[in-house]
């Protein structure tokens, strides 16, 4: 039996992950721009950013730009334990898929008309997060959305995972930015196995992210104005840089 080239399908996954972040910067420009404008906007007037990821690897998306260095400090991840995978991998599969759910957590946030919220789910389409987008809008919340359209777009209308409404994050987010992560998310395949493997969805949920993070950060130095940047804790100086500005969200930002 011939030996399969692991460094080969490893590098075609590289080749996979930079063609799909090269993709979103290329494509989704705009939205980035226009999502920028709003989150620079909200900063401006010392407000927060709020950022949920209802569902299993989602919610590391709320995690990529919370307290973490090179983040905005403004950012406030929703880190709710229902969809968390620390709390049960089925578990979690179970909750972001039950209607309602995400009603609840975003009441329990008290989000209103100043507020702004970012939703990112690779797929778009569970009922956790059409709730927490519709509660959001219905208390005046202005929302982003981070989400593969296709994906959505491609998912059967009764797929188990889907909200009562069939609705897709994409067609009620303010704004939307498309990660444009394949169906299924994996994109390695390998000889003699049935199964794709290596998902995409992470890279273009965090390069999405993180690219909205470096245009708002632009948009304000433009104003003149130096938003509070977390500088990592493990670097020279970092504990001190961290501190002069720790008094102004402590009580505000929930998970701090």
């Amino acid at each position: 039996m011939a030996d399969i080239d692991a460094d080969a399908l490893c590098a075609a996954y590289l080749d996979r992950t930079q063609d799909l972040m090269r993709a979103i910067l290329e494509a989704e420009r705009d939205s980035l721009d226009r999502a920028a404008d709003r989150l620079a906007d909200q900063i401006a007037a010392d407000r927060l950013v709020h950022v949920f990821g209802p569902g299993g690897h989602s919610n590391l998306a709320a995690q990529e730009i919370f307290f973490r260095a090179g983040g905005l400090m403004h950012v406030s991840a929703i880190l709710d334990e229902g969809t968390l995978l620390s709390n049960g991998a089925l578990r979690s599969m179970a909750i972001e898929r039950t209607p309602g759910y995400g009603r609840v957590v975003i009441a329990d946030r008290g989000l209103g008309p100043d507020d702004l919220l970012i939703l990112v789910n690779a797929y778009g389409i569970n009922a956790a997060l059409i709730d927490a987008a519709i509660e959001a809008k219905r208390r005046g919340a202005f929302v982003i959305g981070v989400s593969s359209r296709g994906h959505a777009d491609q998912t059967a209308p009764d797929h188990p995972a889907r909200h009562p409404t069939k609705q897709n994050l994409h067609d009620l987010a303010d704004i939307a930015i498309d990660t444009k992560v394949p169906v299924g998310d994996a994109v390695v395949r390998i000889p003699r196995v049935g199964e794709p493997v290596a998902a995409v969805s992470t890279f273009a949920n965090a390069f999405a992210l993180n690219c909205l993070v470096i245009r708002t950060i632009a948009r304000l130095a433009e104003r003149g104005i130096e938003p509070p940047v977390w500088r990592s804790g493990n670097a020279p100086g970092g504990d001190e840089a961290n501190g002069r500005f720790i008094g102004r969200f402590r009580g505000r930002v929930r998970s701090l």
